[in-house]
C-alpha cells in the first residue's frame, strides 16, 4: 500500500474501534447526556484553527469532546422521542455511502444509487401495502416527506382547475381548503406554512381523547366545505403521544363525493403498522389516500437522516419537485431520476441504507420488530398500572405510552408531580423519557422503538419509573 492508503486504513480502523466502544458502553452509562448545551459548547470552543492536525488526533479529540453531550438514542432504554436505534447493518451501509461519496441527484451521476433507490422504493410499497404505481422520494425525514407530498397535492388540485402553481405561484390562485385534525403533529403545520397554505387558515376537526379525528365531526365539517374549491385533507397514522389512527374508512367515504380532493397521511412511524399483520387493522383504508409520509430512521432503524415521501400520482409528484437545467441528463424509458421526487439536487444516497435494512430484516423481521415494540409498550403500561398514583392516559394500541403521576390529585398538583417525576427519572439515568402537554395536562411520554430494546429493558425501565415516582411522592 502507499503511505496515503496506509493512513486511510489506520484512520478507518480507528473510527470503527471508537464507534464500537461507544455502542458497547451504552448499557452502563446514564441513558441521557452527561452535560448540558452550555457545557457541550464550552467543550468545543476554541479559536479558528490556523494549521492542520493529524487525522487520527482530530478524530479522537472529536469523540472525546462530543461523547459527554450525546444521548443514548442507539441504546436499549431510550424512550424520549420516536427515534429508531440506527441498527448496525444500517450504520455500516451508511458508512459505505459516505465512503463512496456519491451524489444521488440523478441516475447518471450515480447509476448504483439511483438503481438501489428504485428497488428499495418497490420493496417499501410492497411491505407497506400501498399502491404499487406510487412514486417514492427519499428525503431527510417525515417533516420533508410531508412537505413534498403536500406540494404534490397543491400542484394537482390547482392544475385540475387550470392553474399551474409551479409556473404562476399562488398569486391570484384559487384558494385551497385544508382540513386537519386538532391533534396533528406540528411538522405538518410547518409544511403547510412552507407551501404558502398557512398554518392558521386551516379548518381543524375535533378529535377524541386519543387524538384521532371524530368521524361525525369530520362529516359535519365536510358538509360546510366549498364544493367548487380544491380540498386537501391531512390525516394522521400514529398520533405522536398516543399512537392513535384517524378513522380512514369514514374519512375516505365522506370525501368521495368531492370532485377535487386530495387525502394525505402523516404516518411518520404509524404507517409501519401496515407491515405487521397483527397491527395492520389499525390502518385499514389508508391505501385509499393519495399520499403518505413516513420515516426510515424510526421503525426501519436506518441511521439519520432517512424518510420517504410516497405519492400515488407520480406525475403530480414529479411536477412539484422537478429541477430542470441544460447540463442535467434527460431520463429515458425505464430510467428513474432520484432528484425528480425530492427538493434537493445534491443529496445523500439514502437508498443504500434503506435497501440494506430491508434485506436484513425482511418482511417477517419488520413485522416481528413492530409487534415486539407494541408488546413492550403494553408490558410497561400493565406493570405501571399496579402502582398507586400512576395513571396510563392513553389506550396503548401501538408503541406509545403516556403516564400521569398523582392520579386523583387536583390538576395543577398532578402537573407538578408529573414534571418532578420526569426530572427524577432523567437524573437517575436508568432509562430516558421526556414530558409533553397532552390535552392541557403534563404527561410522561414513552416511545418504544429502539432495535436493541428487550423485555428485560422494559421491566427494568418500569421499575426505575416506579422508583422515581415513589421518591417524588414520599419526598
Amino acid at each position: 500500500m502507499t503511505e496515503s492508503q496506509t493512513n486511510i486504513a489506520h484512520l478507518f480502523a480507528q473510527a470503527a474501534k471508537l464507534a464500537f466502544a461507544f455502542r458497547a458502553g451504552l448499557d452502563e452509562r446514564p441513558q441521557r447526556p452527561e452535560v448540558d448545551y452550555a457545557e457541550a459548547l464550552a467543550a468545543f470552543e476554541m479559536p479558528t484553527p490556523q494549521t492542520g492536525e493529524p487525522a487520527e488526533a482530530v478524530l479522537e479529540d472529536l469523540v472525546r469532546r462530543a461523547t459527554p453531550g450525546l444521548h443514548a438514542t442507539t441504546g436499549s432504554r431510550f424512550f424520549g422521542w420516536v427515534i429508531g436505534g440506527s441498527h448496525p447493518v444500517g450504520v455500516v451501509a451508511d458508512w459505505m455511502t459516505s465512503t463512496w461519496g456519491q451524489n444521488a441527484g440523478n441516475h447518471t451521476a450515480s447509476p448504483s444509487a439511483a438503481a438501489c433507490e428504485t428497488v428499495a422504493a418497490r420493496w417499501l410499497l410492497d411491505l407497506l401495502d400501498l399502491p404499487r404505481e406510487a412514486s417514492v422520494g427519499f428525503v431527510t425525514g417525515a417533516t420533508v416527506a410531508n412537505f413534498v407530498a403536500l406540494a404534490a397535492a397543491r400542484s394537482e388540485v390547482l392544475l385540475r382547475l387550470g392553474w399551474n402553481v409551479e409556473a404562476k405561484g399562488l398569486f391570484d390562485a384559487p384558494p385551497i381548503q385544508v382540513l386537519i385534525g386538532d391533534a396533528a403533529h406540528s411538522t405538518v403545520f410547518s409544511a403547510l406554512q412552507y407551501l404558502g397554505l398557512g398554518h392558521e387558515r386551516v379548518t381543524r376537526v375535533a378529535t377524541d381523547r386519543e387524538g384521532a379525528m371524530l368521524p361525525d365531526a369530520f362529516t359535519r365539517v365536510m358538509r360546510n366545505v366549498d364544493w367548487d374549491a380544491p380540498l386537501i385533507v391531512v390525516t394522521q397514522a400514529g398520533q405522536i403521544n398516543t399512537g392513535a389512527f384517524d378513522p380512514y374508512a369514514a374519512i375516505i367515504d365522506a370525501t368521495r363525493v368531492h370532485s377535487n380532493c386530495w387525502i394525505h397521511v402523516d404516518g411518520a412511524f404509524g404507517l409501519w403498522a401496515r407491515a405487521c399483520p397483527a397491527r395492520a387493522a389499525l390502518a385499514d383504508g389508508i391505501e385509499g389516500a393519495d399520499s403518505w409520509a413516513t420515516d426510515g430512521h424510526k421503525w426501519l432503524q436506518t441511521p439519520y437522516d432517512c424518510g420517504y415521501a410516497i405519492v400515488r400520482n407520480a406525475d403530480a409528484h414529479r411536477r412539484a419537485m422537478m429541477i430542470a437545467a441544460s447540463y442535467l441528463p434527460s431520463v429515458g424509458d425505464g430510467e428513474r431520476d432520484p432528484s425528480h421526487y425530492v427538493p434537493e439536487l445534491s443529496r445523500r444516497a439514502r437508498g443504500f441504507a434503506t435497501w440494506a435494512m430491508l434485506r436484513h430484516y425482511g418482511r417477517e423481521g419488520i413485522a416481528a420488530l413492530v409487534e415486539r415494540h407494541c408488546h413492550l409498550a403494553r408490558l410497561i403500561a400493565d406493570t405501571l398500572r399496579g402502582e398507586p398514583g400512576i395513571a396510563i392516559v392513553n389506550d396503548v394500541v401501538l408503541n406509545q405510552v403516556i403516564l400521569r403521576f398523582g392520579a386523583g390529585e387536583e390538576a395543577q398538583k398532578g402537573d407538578d408531580l408529573t414534571r418532578r417525576t420526569i426530572t427524577a427519572l432523567q437524573r437517575d439515568g436508568t432509562c430516558f423519557a421526556g414530558g409533553a402537554q397532552w390535552q392541557g395536562r403534563w404527561v410522561m411520554r414513552l416511545s418504544l422503538i429502539g432495535c436493541e430494546t428487550s423485555e428485560a429493558d422494559a421491566l427494568r425501565s418500569a421499575s426505575a419509573i416506579v422508583q422515581a415516582w415513589r421518591e417524588v411522592r414520599e419526598g
